[in-house]
């Protein structure tokens, strides 16, 4: 179901998130995402409904999907 991409000993997943609309949005997905341990870098981009997670290892998508959850917005799946 995930589509990780292993770059240098990293792994890059890119997420389907619905309901964000601005930068604001952007920055709640993010912050809360990049709490979530081995979490190396998180870039949403709203218009897209996007979020691209860089990370040590594959995340748990359950813990994605708390962290996405919390911020107010809703995991949709991976691209």
């Amino acid at each position: 179901m995930t589509s990780p991409t292993d770059t240098q000993g990293s792994v890059t997943t890119v997420y389907k998130v619905s309901g964000m609309s601005c930068g604001h949005c952007e920055g709640a997905v993010s912050g809360e995402i990049s709490e979530i341990p081995g979490v190396v870098s998180v870039k949403a981009v709203a218009p897209a409904g996007e979020v691209t997670v860089v990370s040590a290892a594959p995340l748990d998508e359950a813990a994605v999907r708390a962290a996405v959850d919390e911020a107010g917005f809703e995991l949709t799946g991976t691209v």
